[in-house]
């Protein structure tokens, strides 16, 4: 029996993961994962976990509607994600009723290259952080405010916002419901601290069956341009080769990123495509 493909380990993947936090409900050829406790809601796509010899999806109106009703009905963003190459007559189906579609290419890190050593500025320090790190609620911030400023220019949100968006994850429970995952090996959460403790940048996987995506890749604004959003993605990447995870991949936006993430051994795998106003997988910060 033949391996499966980078694109079938992806999308099988993408049909598993959310199950460790959600039920899936079919609506003919889609599927929509809800989630069983308070968090981030969940998307609606293809049924997925579908081999590359089983040819694309045909999705229908009336399935992308009933999705839609259902979301509706849940007080949930009517939110669809896929990989474009799995189900091409999703994208003309949703952009025909007024929802434009935004692109997410993928990269997937070589299974044979080596990792190089994370490179860190003097006093900066990597860890991987466990349930109860003190650290915790200013580590889970930081994706707050760097994708609230996107790009990779030195921004003026540094500490004070930090403190301020720690606080308000710890009292709207964001906190307290990420631990139970890093508890259980669910999500592992990896951070660059400064020399004072403060944390500087940060980054998640999710492993599922061998297989991770890495995402919520991000920096302090203030803290930009020392590569430390390359540091963490290698500490991330190693942590989970050493913990048996042989697929990484990735989505990201803009090509500057991409070009760090293929100096580190990462190479284009595919596409996912989303609503536009919809955050990509990989920029979600609120999940545990």
């Amino acid at each position: 029996m033949s391996e499966p493909s980078l694109r079938d380990r992806i999308e099988q993947y993408y049909a598993t993961v959310p199950l460790v936090f959600a039920d899936a409900e079919e609506f003919g050829s889609l599927r929509l994962f809800v989630r069983k406790e308070a968090g981030a809601p969940y998307y609606g796509g293809p049924s997925h976990a579908r081999p590359a010899s089983a040819g694309p999806v045909t999705v229908t109106a009336a399935d992308i509607a009933r999705v839609r009703a259902r979301q509706r009905e849940l007080g949930v963003p009517e939110a669809f994600e896929w990989l474009a190459e799995v189900t091409p007559s999703l994208r003309a189906r949703l952009e025909a009723v007024g929802d434009p579609v935004a692109e997410r290419p993928l990269m997937a890190l070589d299974a044979h290259c080596p990792l190089p050593r994370p490179s860190l500025p003097a006093g900066v320090t990597l860890r991987a952080l466990d349930a109860d790190d003190p650290a915790l609620p200013a580590v889970l911030a930081i994706p707050h405010l760097a994708f609230a400023a996107e790009g990779t220019a030195v921004g003026t949100a540094g500490g004070t916002e930090l403190a301020a968006v720690a606080e308000r994850l710890s009292a709207d429970g964001t906190v307290a419901t990420t631990r139970p995952s890093l508890l259980a090996g669910h999500k592992t959460l990896v951070a660059a601290f400064a020399q004072d403790g403060t944390p500087l940048a940060s980054g998640h996987y999710h492993p599922a069956n061998g297989t991770t995506e890495i995402g919520g890749i991000g920096t302090l604004p203030t803290a930009r341009r020392q590569g430390l959003g390359a540091a963490v993605m290698v500490a991330l990447a190693a942590h989970a080769r050493e913990s048996g995870v042989h697929t990484v991949f990735l989505a990201y936006a803009q090509e500057a990123v991409a070009r760090m993430y293929a100096r580190l051994g990462f190479r284009r795998a595919g596409v996912t495509l989303l609503i536009a106003n919809q955050p990509a997988r990989g920029q979600r910060v609120r999940h545990p």
